[in-house]
């Protein structure tokens, strides 16, 4: 949930549609999106949960590569936020229909690359073998992030779509969110990574 809440690629792409476009179109692109996420992550799961369950090396790799991903996120997230809140404030003419939005929001979260390296290292974080299937657990583990980003990046589009005119007139606003969502992938990149190393 920390990782869903803080301000990353999802986030900034929902705030910016709101900025852009306005609450409705936001929250449209939002269902895509998560939808998007959802398709993606049920083939990273029937991809990499056969692997993952046979081969201890392996899954312990995903795992540190998982923290080390997030580190370079959140390092990237934090060089890059001038240019990433520059962007979000362009605000073109005209209107997106319905299923443009739903369409355009699918596509950013089923081709996101950043998206299926996450998936692929992150997940396995919350997987127990024990337990059996875990290509099972991994869907489960896709459908719990899509609903909960729909709620999250939903009601991150709903307030930026009602605070348009503030966060548009105010490029240092959006670059403190950038911010504070590359310190937080930082820091559980970091929480990951240590009790491997120690353990």
């Amino acid at each position: 949930m920390a990782i869903i809440l803080a301000p990353g690629p999802s986030v900034l792409f929902a705030i910016a549609r709101a900025i852009a476009w306005g609450r409705a179109s936001a929250v449209i692109t939002v269902a895509g999106n998560a939808i998007g996420m959802l398709v993606l992550a049920v083939f990273v799961a029937v991809g990499l949960g056969p692997l993952i369950s046979t081969s201890d090396l392996l899954f312990f790799a995903v795992q540190f590569a998982g923290g080390l991903y997030l580190v370079w996120m959140g390092i990237d997230a934090i060089r890059h936020r001038a240019d990433s809140a520059a962007e979000m404030t362009s605000t073109p003419n005209g209107q997106l229909s319905l299923s443009k939005n739903l369409r355009e929001g699918f596509w950013v979260g089923f081709l996101n690359p950043k998206a299926i390296v996450f998936f692929a290292a992150i997940f396995p974080q919350f997987v127990d073998r024990e337990l059996g299937s875990v290509t099972l657990q991994l869907l489960s583990l896709g459908a719990v992030f899509a609903v909960l980003a729909f709620l999250s990046d939903g009601t991150w589009a709903l307030a930026a779509g009602t605070a348009r005119k503030w966060l548009s007139g105010e490029p240092h606003r959006l670059e403190k969110l950038r911010y504070i969502g590359g310190l937080v992938m930082i820091l559980l990149g970091v929480a990951i990574m240590i009790p491997l190393l120690l353990s």
